[in-house]
C-alpha cells in the first residue's frame, strides 16, 4: 500500500470539513458516541493494550523504535501524542486540521528498511510511518480498545451503539488521510478487519517490539517494577488476544484483574461525571458555553501525563 502523500490528506481534510456541521465543536461534538464512549479517563485502562496491539504491526514497531524519544523522553512523548489527539477529537476544527498536518509533517520525516526479517516481512522491505494500512490498522486498535474497555465496564452495547460509533471514528481517520475504501460501514466489517489481521501473518512481535512492550510496564529497570507497570501489565495480558499476550511475554494474573476491575467498576459508576472526564473533553465542553478553563481540569490532565513515568519508571 502507498504511503499518504500530503495532496492526499488534503483532500482528505478537504472532504471532512465540507460534513462539519458545528466547526466550534470540532469533528464530532458533544453528542457523539465518540465523545461519550471515548471521553472518560476509564478508556485509559486500555492504554497498554493498544500500544501492544499496534507494537506488533512491525512497521510501526520499527518506526518508534528508531525515529522517536520514547525510550528517552517517555513523558514528553505520551504528552505530545495525546495533546495532538485531544486536539483532533475535542477541539475545534480548525485545531483538528492543524494536529492532523502537524503529525503526517511528522510522519513523514520516518521511513528506513528493515535490516532483518520480521515474521513474514523479508529484510530490505521498506516503511514509512504514513503507510496507509499501518494507519488503518493503528486507527482500528484505538476503535476496538475502546469498546473492548467499555464493555468491560459496562456490560455488551448495542450493536447499532457500535455501528454508529464506528462510522463515527471515520472522521478522526480523515484526519490521517486513511483512504475510505479502507474504513469500516459498520461494527462488522471492523471485527472481520480485525480478526483477519489477529489470525494473519502481517503482525509480528520481532524482539525489538517486545522490548518496548515490557519497557512500557517498567520491566528491566534496575529497581523493582513499579507497581503502576505491573498493574497495567497484567491488565494488557488480560485483554489482548492470547497468542499475542504470549509473543509480548506479559505476566498474566487473570483472577485478581477480574477482581480489580469489578471493583473499579462499582466505583467508577457511582463518581460524578467531571470527575472521570478526560480533561480534553470537559475544556472543550466549557469552550462550547462559554465558560474559562478549569483549574481541576489541568490538575487532572498533570496527573494523567504523569502515569507514563509512574508505569515505566522513567
Amino acid at each position: 500500500m502507498p504511503t499518504v502523500t500530503r495532496e492526499e490528506l488534503e483532500a482528505s481534510l478537504s472532504d471532512l470539513c465540507t460534513h462539519i456541521e458545528d466547526p466550534r465543536a470540532g469533528i464530532l461534538g458533544p453528542s457523539s458516541l465518540a465523545w461519550q464512549l471515548g471521553g472518560d479517563l476509564a478508556v485509559f485502562i486500555g492504554g497498554g493494550r493498544a500500544a501492544l496491539l499496534q507494537l506488533a504491526h512491525p512497521m510501526v514497531a520499527h518506526a518508534i523504535d528508531h525515529h522517536s524519544k520514547t525510550r528517552t523522553d517517555v513523558v514528553g512523548r505520551f504528552q505530545r501524542t495525546f495533546r495532538n489527539v485531544f486536539a483532533m477529537v475535542f477541539g475545534e476544527l480548525d485545531d483538528a486540521v492543524r494536529a492532523a498536518r502537524r503529525v503526517h509533517s511528522v510522519h513523514n520525516r520516518i521511513t528506513g528498511t528493515f535490516p532483518h526479517a520480521i515474521g513474514s516481512w523479508p529484510a530490505g522491505t521498506v516503511y514509512h510511518a504514513n503507510d496507509a494500512d499501518a494507519l488503518r490498522w493503528v486507527h482500528a486498535t484505538l476503535v476496538d480498545t475502546t469498546i473492548v474497555v467499555r464493555e468491560r465496564l459496562d456490560g455488551p452495547l448495542p450493536e447499532s451503539t457500535k455501528d454508529r460509533y464506528v462510522v463515527e471514528l471515520n472522521r478522526f481517520a480523515a484526519l490521517f488521510g486513511i483512504p475510505k475504501r479502507l474504513l469500516p460501514m459498520c461494527w462488522a466489517d471492523h471485527a472481520r478487519y480485525v480478526e483477519h489481521m489477529l489470525g494473519s501473518d502481517v503482525l509480528a512481535v520481532s524482539p525489538s517490539a517486545r522490548e518496548m512492550g515490557q519497557f512500557l510496564f517498567g520491566r528491566g529497570l534496575p529497581s523493582s517494577q513499579p507497581s503502576l507497570g505491573r498493574i497495567g501489565e497484567a491488565i494488557s495480558a488480560t485483554l489482548l488476544p492470547v497468542h499475542l499476550s504470549r509473543a509480548f511475554d506479559l505476566r498474566a494474573s487473570p483472577l485478581p484483574v477480574r477482581a480489580g476491575l469489578a471493583a473499579f467498576r462499582t466505583l467508577y459508576r457511582q463518581l460524578p461525571a467531571r470527575f472521570v472526564a478526560i480533561p480534553a473533553r470537559s475544556e472543550a465542553e466549557r469552550r462550547l458555553v462559554g465558560q474559562p478553563p478549569s483549574r481541576f481540569s489541568a490538575w487532572t490532565e498533570r496527573q494523567l501525563f504523569g502515569l507514563a513515568h509512574r508505569a515505566t519508571g522513567q
